[in-house]
């Protein structure tokens, strides 16, 4: 699969089956509630570190005892086979 493909729901819905991701409009978003903001700041670190070696970057929101994450790749729009890749990782590492 094309990593410059822009995906659809459809085409995304196995993939995300069972996170906490959602695909909605152009984009993948998931929100971790992590208890306090030290927790949020910890889980963003670790995505951080997992998204430089992907050159690949979320948008963050991070707020008391929850962080959000939106994927969305920048350069065509959408969704793309990069995204749903950083999505299984950031729930990976989110898991623990």
């Amino acid at each position: 699969m094309d990593d410059r493909q822009v995906l659809d729901e459809e085409e995304t819905r196995d993939v995300l089956r069972g996170t906490s991701f959602t695909h909605t409009g152009d984009r993948l978003v998931a929100t971790y509630e992590t208890g306090d903001f030290l927790g949020a700041v910890r889980l963003l670190e670790r995505v951080a570190e997992v998204a430089e070696v992907m050159q690949h970057h979320p948008d963050v929101f991070v707020g008391y005892g929850r962080i959000t994450f939106e994927l969305r790749s920048h350069d065509v729009g959408g969704v793309t086979p990069r995204d749903l890749r950083l999505a299984e990782r950031i729930e990976e590492l989110a898991a623990f």
